[in-house]
């Protein structure tokens, strides 16, 4: 008989409450769809749909009401017995889903203080590393190198996914290379520019505890990994942190520098969905996808709206793109890419010459059959990573 310990009673507790959101989600729809027939729209035009009044007004207010009661009774309940079941190691299944839940709704989780919210954290080994005191540094990571590199995951992803089909490029750095290899864990539904400030001031206390004070910083980052790795450097030279002195390069590979068309392709979807007061309604669900999905849309690093920052100077920069195409085609280039970053975006390029990213033509690479998801298990990736690295 499995024996229910405390994290799964804690997932449990975030799980119901993110039910209570959600069904008190659909009344509120249900309720504006209900008010917008009773109006006798037109069926094109600002939606007047508002609350209904009435007999109809008090059943939905009931329905949230007694949601919201069942859910804090609930919620009350677990608290006291979360602290008295045994701890368990995580899953890497559990872990998965969290991620996957922290990418589309992540900021929602902060906001309410949900349980299933991630805290960033640096792992080594698979275990979180407390950067704070340079002994606990000495004492987690023992044979600590002078060579430090760090991977930063992609959006509803978390570090494990850096082993792929067996392949894991930071253990095989470590062996070839000689480097200590770190993993990020982050929450990937938050602001891009939370996570590289977050990140920034993590990495000030990390460099400062690590036990070679000469060490060199590599920093790679997959998908929205490449955008909050630029952010934290950007957060970095604001706050004038120390830790910009040991970075020597940057690696991004499939990172939307420039966004991605999908998420674009879903903000053009709701501006067409607001037209009609029978259908905008809707667009209140698909608007609920997080701060971080909704920074892809034009691969937003900073708090400004399409605020653009070049590089950081006197740091080696690198890109890696890929194409599921055989070979060069300038339309399934822009178009396709990958199946999520077409290849100019990753690789920083731009109509703009001004908001082109300057990262020379020798440090750039282009792999052809590959998807966005492979780039973390492709061999031809390691061997390029290994060559620039090296």
């Amino acid at each position: 008989m499995t024996i229910i310990n405390r994290r799964s009673a804690s997932d449990l507790r975030g799980v119901m409450r993110l039910a209570v959101d959600a069904t008190i989600g659909v009344t509120d729809l249900v309720e504006k769809m209900h008010h917008t027939i009773q109006l006798a729209h037109p069926p094109l035009g600002t939606s007047r749909a508002g609350q209904t009044e009435g007999l109809t007004g008090f059943v939905y207010r009931s329905i949230r009401g007694t949601t919201r009661l069942l859910g804090q009774g609930f919620d009350a309940g677990m608290v006291p017995l979360i602290s008295l079941l045994p701890d368990k190691a995580s899953s890497s299944t559990r872990d998965a889903l969290v991620a996957a839940i922290n990418g589309i709704y992540g900021d929602h989780l902060v906001e309410t203080g949900n349980p299933l919210a991630t805290k960033m954290g640096i792992r080594y080994q698979g275990e979180r590393l407390d950067h704070e005191q340079a002994e606990t540094v000495n004492h987690a990571v023992p044979g600590a190198k002078s060579k430090v590199l760090l991977f930063v995951h992609g959006l509803c992803l978390n570090d494990a996914h850096w082993t792929r089909d067996g392949v894991n490029h930071g253990e095989a750095l470590a062996r070839d290379l000689g480097y200590t290899p770190l993993y990020l864990r982050y929450n990937t539904g938050l602001p891009v520019a939370a996570n590289g400030r977050e990140l920034a001031a993590m990495l000030e206390g990390l460099m400062h505890n690590w036990p070679h004070a000469d060490c060199e910083l590599v920093i790679a980052g997959h998908s929205m990994g490449g955008l909050v790795a630029r952010s934290a450097c950007h957060h970095g030279q604001l706050a004038g942190h120390d830790w910009l002195r040991h970075l020597g390069k940057l690696v991004f590979i499939g990172t939307p520098h420039h966004g991605a068309p999908l998420e674009r392709g879903g903000n053009w979807v709701n501006l067409a969905m607001d037209m009609s007061p029978y259908v905008a309604p809707f667009t209140r669900l698909a608007k609920k996808r997080s701060a971080g999905i909704s920074d892809l849309r034009h691969g937003s690093i900073t708090e400004e709206p399409n605020g653009f920052v070049q590089l950081p100077a006197d740091v080696e920069c690198f890109a890696m793109a890929a194409t599921l195409a055989k070979k060069q085609s300038r339309i399934h280039q822009r178009l396709i890419g990958d199946g999520l970053v077409p290849v100019d975006s990753a690789l920083g390029n731009h109509r703009d010459s001004a908001r082109t990213l300057e990262i020379p033509e020798s440090r750039r690479w282009l792999g052809f059959e590959t998807g966005h998801i492979e780039l973390l298990g492709s061999g031809a990736v390691y061997q390029q990573l290994r060559e620039w690295l090296e």
